[in-house]
């Protein structure tokens, strides 16, 4: 039974003459006035909550419910840290860019990829470089290239307007299963190597 996760009616603040209860253990116990609920739940040193209160006779569970509200706020939490949408950043480069700028860039660029933001790499054309748009691809190819450890070129290298641009992606981190296959793999070829050094050496 999925629980609404707004505020509940525990304990005195179940008014109800009769409840539908389910026990701490999930099992069903059945239609019990609320006083032996709310015994049952004292008993069990336990908190008797009201889960659905629109069923006839409304459904109650004997549960921990300050774990329970913990429980759901760290679900939540986890929820939308997964729900997290990608943003894209942009990346501004010139033709003339010197090597420890080029380098700085790539350095925000993977600082982008990282936090899992896709990244819109430019160059204003000023000029006379709009004669030399070829220099500029070359640049940003080797920009990408320079990327090509943390991210993928989803867009390649266009001019729009007065600008070249290219959109990276942040690269897919491999699976578990992914990583057991590689971990595998090494282990059986570390094996072979092993069978290959004992065996005695043939003269030809």
């Amino acid at each position: 039974m999925i629980i609404s996760n707004k505020e509940l009616q525990i304990n005195e603040q179940i008014r109800d003459s009769e409840v539908r209860l389910i026990d701490a253990d999930g099992s069903q116990i059945g239609i019990v006035p609320l006083k032996k609920a709310a015994d049952m739940a004292s008993k069990a040193n336990l908190d008797l909550v009201k889960i659905a209160d629109k069923a006839k006779p409304p459904v109650c569970k004997i549960m921990d419910y300050g774990k329970y509200k913990f429980d759901m706020a760290k679900k939540e939490k986890e929820s939308k840290k997964n729900q997290r949408t990608s943003s894209v950043k942009e990346v501004r480069i010139s033709m003339n860019i010197d090597v420890n700028d080029l380098n700085t860039k790539v350095n925000h660029a993977r600082r982008f990829a990282e936090d899992g933001d896709k990244i819109k790499v430019s160059m204003r054309l000023k000029g006379r470089e709009m004669g030399h748009t070829d220099i500029g691809r070359s640049l940003m190819t080797k920009f990408a290239e320079m990327c090509g450890d943390f991210a993928d070129l989803s867009k390649p290298v266009a001019l729009e307007g007065k600008s070249l641009s290219m959109l990276l992606v942040p690269k897919s981190k491999p699976t578990n299963q992914s990583k057991k296959s590689s971990k595998k793999g090494s282990e059986e070829g570390k094996k072979e190597a092993e069978k290959v050094a004992s065996k005695p050496e043939e003269n030809v």
